[in-house]
């Protein structure tokens, strides 16, 4: 992605579900907790109102569980995770994007810090 630009963006495999980041993320995130260790996902954390889903309104499905603070979304016919969104609304980054879903070259350029989910609720790097 090039100093110009100011949005990434990408998709779903099946483009039914899309998104719109607005900005430069400061670092991509993985995670280890339990979801996240198992869909492998890289994610983009914004405020929701940098954050722009293009689909219909019945294109995703939400898996909450546990503390029932986060939706994971994911496309309903190819099954790719595209996001997930804060449920209680306590925190200014109340979503994220997954950018494995983004072309890598656009997001190559970014940081990735490994963050741990699973038990110190800290980043390990």
């Amino acid at each position: 992605m090039s100093e110009q630009h100011t949005e990434l963006t990408g998709s779903c495999h099946c483009g039914a579900v899309r998104f719109a980041y607005q900005g430069r993320p400061e670092r991509l995130v993985k995670c280890n907790c339990s979801i996240c260790r198992r869909l492998r996902p890289v994610w983009a954390h914004a405020p929701a109102d940098r954050v722009t889903i293009v689909a219909a309104p019945d294109a995703t499905t939400a898996y909450v569980w546990g503390d029932k603070e986060l939706a994971f979304h994911r496309c309903r016919t190819c099954g790719c995770t595209t996001h997930w969104t804060g449920l209680t609304g306590e925190s200014p980054v109340n979503m994220a994007v997954n950018t494995a879903l983004c072309d890598p070259r656009d997001v190559a350029e970014f940081p990735v810090r490994h963050f741990d989910g699973a038990d110190t609720w800290t980043f390990l790097d």
